[in-house]
């Protein structure tokens, strides 16, 4: 197949106006003309979580599909993983990107595989009928656990066992569904024997969560490894010995109604992205404050993937 084909100006700014009309509808799931097109094949759905990183990806998504001339319909910032994922086996939306290791748990609890290759394996293994995981990308945003460098220094902490050694109270941050998760304080007793309580923080490890860690309001924050607040703020992202945290690459999950013409394209963007990207795209995110259609086509132009 050959290299995506550029596109007119014009229809980059149409596909802007899409994708604004997508994050300002209160229901960007609900039934209507454009989910008509998409189960008709003439559109793909493409959504993303609410977090800006995941936006970007998607973005990326959208515009080199377009840039094939393949219909796009952006329905973005829809949520976490437990409010979106019934939508995708719904058939509401035909492409997501996800993360392997958290995408494996949700639908197979606790899983045995913790390497890379073991991991997408087994998600291959357990995706539901009518959707496919494509090509897994050498990127990552791994969940992890964080702590202040001043905290880590008191207690002599680099890895998470190193917390059984902590004599005072922990809290663990996170958003409210970590509560409940694996990775959350029950995985925590269950992998390392370490107590914490839990305070949701609804910010998706954002800049409320990390305030609450330098304000000692929470002890542990769980924060991905390529949000750009961990080097901002000196954190320290304590090792995992144990595979608490599955790995966790960007993998794409796919409906039936996304073509193997579409799915090349996608596997293409997969392979090109890097770890010290991702961390990039997120930085021109978090401290240039730039929308992530701009983000987008930079990287794909800097990629020469249109």
């Amino acid at each position: 197949m050959s290299r995506f084909l550029r596109t007119a100006s014009a229809t980059l700014a149409t596909a802007g106006l899409i994708a604004l009309a997508g994050c300002a509808s209160a229901d960007p799931l609900s039934t209507s003309e454009t989910d008509a097109e998409s189960s008709s094949g003439d559109s793909i759905v493409i959504g993303s979580q609410d977090y800006y990183s995941n936006e970007i990806i998607a973005e990326i998504y959208a515009q080199a599909l377009e840039a094939e001339g393949l219909t796009v319909d952006r329905q973005f910032r829809i949520g976490q993983r437990e409010a979106y994922l019934p939508e995708i086996e719904a058939g509401s939306i035909d492409l997501f990107p996800e993360y392997s290791g958290p995408l494996l748990q949700y639908w197979g609890g606790e899983a045995d595989a913790s390497t890379s290759e073991d991991v997408y394996a087994e998600l291959q293994a357990t995706v539901p009928e009518g959707l496919r995981v494509l090509d897994q990308s050498p990127a990552t945003d791994q969940d992890s656990y964080v702590v202040t460098q001043e905290f880590a220094d008191e207690w002599d902490l680099e890895t998470i066992a190193d917390l059984a050694n902590v004599t005072e109270p922990l809290t663990l941050g996170a958003n409210s569904e970590a509560e409940t998760r694996p990775n959350g304080p029950i995985g925590l007793k269950e992998v390392y024997g370490v107590d914490a309580e839990f305070t949701p923080i609804e910010d998706g490890g954002g800049p409320l969560t990390v305030q609450a860690l330098k304000d000692g309001d929470i002890q542990l924050a769980i924060i991905y490894t390529a949000d750009p607040s961990i080097a901002q703020n000196g954190l320290v992202s304590l090792e995992d010995p144990e595979g608490l945290f599955l790995a966790s690459h960007v993998v794409p999950l796919a409906s039936e109604n996304v073509s193997d013409e579409a799915a090349a394209i996608i596997d293409e963007i997969s392979a090109a992205m890097v770890p010290e990207d991702l961390i990039g795209l997120n930085v021109r995110s978090v401290e240039e404050e730039l929308p992530a259609a701009d983000i987008a086509a930079d990287w794909l132009t800097e990629k020469g993937l249109v």
